[in-house]
C-alpha cells in the first residue's frame, strides 16, 4: 500500500461526514461529539506532542462503534495541529478493506498511524479494550454501539489517547526521526 498516496486521498472530519453522512447520522456524530471532551491533563499531555502524527482512519458514517469513537479523534486533533487525521468510508474503499481488516472483517473504525513520512507505525481498532471489557463483562455478544455509559465513554476516550500517546513517543524515540529532526 502506498501510504503517502492513499492519505492524500481521504478527507478530514467534517468533510467525511458531509459527504457520507445522511442528516440522521450526522445528527447523532454532532451529538457524540458535544457530549465527549478532553480534561486539562489530557490537553495538556496532547498539547505536549512534538511529532507530526499522520492517521488514517476507516469508519461509517452509519456504525454505533464509529459514532461513539470517532468524534473523540477529531477532539484530539483539534487539541494538536500535529494530528492529521484522514477519514476513509469503508464500502467506498475496499483496497483498505483488505489492507486494514481486523479478525477476517472489514471492521470499523479501524486507524492506521503513520509517521511524518508515511511509515506505518501502529494499527488499532475496531473497539478499545475498555468496550470489550464491557461487552464481555455484560455478557452481550454484540452491541449496536449506539449509546455508551459516561464511565465507559471517558474509559474508551482514555484507551484511544493512549495510544495515540504511545505511537507519539514511538515517533519521539525513534532514532531515525531523531536523525531526521536533530534531537
Amino acid at each position: 500500500m502506498n501510504w503517502a498516496a492513499k492519505f492524500s486521498e481521504g478527507l478530514p472530519y467534517s468533510a467525511f461526514l458531509d459527504r457520507y453522512a445522511s442528516p440522521d447520522q450526522r445528527r447523532r456524530w454532532d451529538d457524540f461529539y458535544q457530549c465527549v471532551a478532553l480534561d486539562a491533563a489530557q490537553k495538556e499531555l496532547i498539547g505536549s506532542f512534538t511529532r507530526q502524527m499522520r492517521v488514517i482512519v476507516m469508519a461509517g458514517t452509519w456504525c454505533g462503534d464509529c459514532v461513539n469513537q470517532c468524534p473523540m479523534f477529531e477532539h484530539f486533533s483539534q487539541a494538536c495541529p500535529l494530528i492529521d487525521i484522514r477519514y476513509f468510508d469503508r464500502d467506498a474503499n475496499a483496497d483498505l478493506q483488505n489492507e486494514m481488516s481486523i479478525c477476517g472483517g472489514a471492521r470499523v473504525p479501524s486507524v492506521v498511524f503513520l509517521s511524518e513520512d508515511y511509515h506505518v507505525c501502529g494499527r488499532y481498532g475496531d473497539r478499545t479494550l475498555s468496550k470489550y471489557r464491557s461487552l464481555v463483562g455484560a455478557g452481550a455478544a454484540c452491541s449496536t454501539g449506539i449509546a455508551i455509559g459516561d464511565d465507559l465513554t471517558r474509559s474508551v476516550m482514555r484507551d484511544w489517547l493512549d495510544e495515540f500517546e504511545r505511537i507519539q513517543w514511538m515517533l519521539r524515540t525513534s532514532s531515525r526521526l531523531r536523525q531526521l529532526h536533530g534531537d
